[in-house]
Formats: C-alpha cells, sequence, structure tokens
C-alpha cells in the first residue's frame, strides 16, 4: 500500500490521516474479538488505511468536503491489481450508515474514520449496534464504552496530524 501512496504522491498529510485512521481500526478489531461479533479484520484493517486514497486525484478534497475522491479510490485500487471486495472501502466509507447494502466492516471502517478524531456519529453506532443483535441496550452500552475510549485520545492524534504538511 505505501509504494501506491508514494506512487500517488499522496501528501505527508494524508499519510498521517490514514496511519491514524488505521491505528484505530486495529483497536477497534482488537477490542470486538472478544465479543460473538464476526468480523474480517484483515479487511476493516485494509479499509481504513485506503478509504481517503482518492484524494490523492482530487488534491482540493484534501481540505475541503467533497465526494469525488471515493469512487476514484476504487478504481485506483481496483487498478493498482487489489480486489473489489477490498477496494470498496474507498467508496463506502461516505455512504450514509443507514444503507442496508453496508457491511459491519464497511461500519467500522466509518467508525474508525470518525473516532480518531474524537467525534460520534449517533446514526453510525446505531447501525453498529444493529449488528450486536439483541438485547440492543446492552450492546449499545458495550459500545459506547469502546467507542468512547477509543475517541479520547483525539486531542493527541490530532496534534500529531497537524505535524505533516498538506
Amino acid at each position: 500500500m505505501l509504494e501506491l501512496l508514494e506512487a500517488e504522491r499522496a501528501p505527508p498529510r494524508l499519510v498521517a490521516h490514514l496511519i491514524l485512521v488505521h491505528d484505530v481500526s486495529a483497536r477497534l478489531v482488537h477490542a470486538l474479538a472478544h465479543t460473538h461479533l464476526r468480523v474480517d479484520g484483515h479487511l476493516v484493517r485494509f479499509g481504513a488505511a485506503t478509504h481517503d486514497v482518492g484524494k490523492t486525484r482530487v488534491p482540493a478534497e484534501l481540505s475541503h468536503p467533497g465526494r469525488t475522491h471515493e469512487a476514484l479510490g476504487e478504481r485506483l485500487l481496483l487498478a493498482a491489481g487489489f480486489d473489489a471486495t477490498s477496494a470498496r472501502f474507498a467508496r463506502t466509507h461516505g455512504v450514509a450508515p443507514a444503507d442496508p447494502s453496508l457491511t459491519l466492516e464497511d461500519l467500522l471502517v466509518q467508525a474508525a474514520d470518525t473516532l480518531w478524531k474524537g467525534k460520534r456519529d449517533q446514526a453510525l453506532d446505531t447501525a453498529i449496534v444493529r449488528h450486536f443483535g439483541e438485547p440492543a441496550w446492552q450492546h449499545f452500552l458495550t459500545w459506547d464504552e469502546l467507542a468512547a475510549s477509543l475517541a479520547a485520545p483525539a486531542v493527541d492524534r490530532l496534534e500529531w496530524h497537524r505535524r505533516f504538511p498538506c
């Protein structure tokens, strides 16, 4: 993956962002390994590490909101030889969490991309908890505690992220 980012001349701040989101995803996958959920941790970590690769082709979206990078990122990963199951995260990380086509892995990549900066998204939390099953209230407490612990070091992450040029 680093070779692709180098070939695409990914700015250091984008690489730092992908590292941070990957780190949160790895912690998330590790914590969920102790639950009844079956999560493809490799896919989640890959998706977190590549979800914004399309921004190398749409520099304006490095500093401003936009969705063009999502489809471009998926095509870029496919052209680089990655399979469709792995490449999809570049596209799905921006899809509304209530979309029924999203897998738990898609939602966890979205969560890592949100939690790294200390943010929470109620719709995303709800969509993830649905995968836990019943009783939802009990699983929400488990998820809430995990998400809060992953979001807590955001100030340090954001400070580290800011050290890299755009």
